[in-house]
């Protein structure tokens, strides 16, 4: 397995870690019947967290598929390597200023984090530019 294997692994661990910590906290307030009971998220701190987890969710296809596809097509492996670790590198920054409720960096790291999902996909098609 690669590097950027394992950060696929990552991602969903981070976006796992992201609501889990929230729930275990607000653990009196927490209905497990019921896990997606808006009033447990009614706290501004739990509906941001909330958020992050569900933005990792939505995230975490692109980044699986564009480091797959990646790979199966011969794109340079330390740079798919390199860019996935960064993607998750962003990824725990973005969920940390989502958390700390800093709106502008949280959507500046996001584009960020798209971009570099955009280089992983194409790898394959600059493979002949880049070095080796």
């Amino acid at each position: 397995m690669t590097i950027a294997d394992f950060c696929i692994f990552g991602a969903v661990a981070l976006y796992l870690l992201t609501i889990v910590p929230i729930k275990w906290i607000g653990h009196r307030n927490y209905d497990n019947s019921k896990p997606r009971d808006p009033a447990f998220y009614g706290d501004p701190l739990r509906a941001r967290a909330l958020a992050a987890h569900q933005n990792g969710i939505e995230t975490f296809p692109f980044f699986a598929i564009a480091v797959i596809f990646a790979e199966f097509r011969g794109a340079p492996q330390h740079l798919i390597n390199e860019l996935a670790v960064l993607f998750l590198i962003v990824r725990i920054a973005y969920v940390l200023t989502y958390i700390g409720n800093r709106p502008r960096l949280r959507s500046i790291l996001w584009n960020i984090g798209f971009t570099i999902n955009i280089a992983i996909f194409f790898l394959p098609l600059w493979r002949g530019w880049l070095p080796v």
